[in-house]
């Protein structure tokens, strides 16, 4: 159900890289994108701890399964299925929302150009259409130098990266103290004849949390982790909210019948 994103290659979203040059890319511009033609068919988005507690209101946060797990939000429960964003990446509804930072990013990041490189550079995806050798748009650069617009870019970005680096700390300790186990999430639409069950994703023991011991449960208080477990755990109630989204765009996968 939650896929991580892409280990090796591109990252998820990025079907190519390119590093910003104020040579090659001197005209290039950005225009605003009404939609997100890449999110129609994405579930799962991956998320930085910072963002559990505005993420909560609005997406069950889970964890991806496999030896290195990343916090993801859920925008449906099946592969292929966004119940926020419709076919053609336009968000579907008009009340708040919250955007991951991920999705927010794209289509920009920071990379590094060769793999012995210290720096990262700032790289933007080709193929978007946000951005590129247009008439209309905000200018990348002036007078041979970054606009302001892309400061705030590569600021955004360097925020992001300082964030997947809490992120990482934050799921190595969750590992450490075996805090983690695979979940599942059943659901029973009225009318019904059996259960909609879910798995292919993590989620926190809770009653490994409230056996921990003292000088660990001490170290998660201390260092800022359990509000943000409780925040993931929190967010679980929204899985039904999700299922109910599906139940009316006709998105709900049939159930296999039970052998007879």
């Amino acid at each position: 159900m939650a896929s991580a994103p892409q280990a090796q290659g591109l990252p998820l979203f990025y079907n190519d890289l390119q590093p910003l040059s104020s040579d090659l890319h001197a005209n290039y511009k950005i225009r605003r994108a009404e939609t997100a033609p890449f999110l129609a068919k994405q579930h799962a988005v991956p998320l930085t701890v910072e963002e559990f507690p505005l993420v909560q209101r609005y997406l069950p946060i889970v964890f991806s399964m496999g030896d290195e797990p990343v916090p993801l939000g859920l925008m449906g429960l099946n592969e292929g299925i966004n119940v926020f964003f419709d076919a053609d990446g336009k968000f579907r509804e008009n009340e708040p929302f919250y955007i991951p930072a991920y999705i927010r990013r794209y289509p920009y990041m920071l990379a590094r150009l060769r793999p012995d490189a210290e720096e990262l550079s700032l790289c933007f995806d080709p193929t978007s259409d946000s951005i590129g050798d247009f008439e209309e748009g905000e200018a990348l650069f002036e007078d041979g130098k970054p606009s302001e617009l892309v400061q705030q870019v590569l600021k955004f970005n360097e925020d992001f990266e300082i964030a997947g680096q809490k992120t990482n700390a934050f799921m190595k300790e969750l590992k450490e103290l075996g805090l983690l186990m695979d979940g599942e999430v059943s659901i029973q639409p009225d009318g019904a004849a059996q259960p909609y069950i879910y798995r292919g994703f993590q989620m926190i023991d809770e009653n490994k949390l409230n056996e921990m011991r003292g000088d660990q449960l001490r170290k998660i208080v201390q260092n800022g982790m359990l509000p943000l477990i409780y925040a993931h755990l929190f967010s679980l109630n929204l899985m039904r909210e999700i299922f109910g989204r599906q139940m009316q765009q006709g998105a709900v996968a049939q159930q296999e019948q039970p052998a007879a």
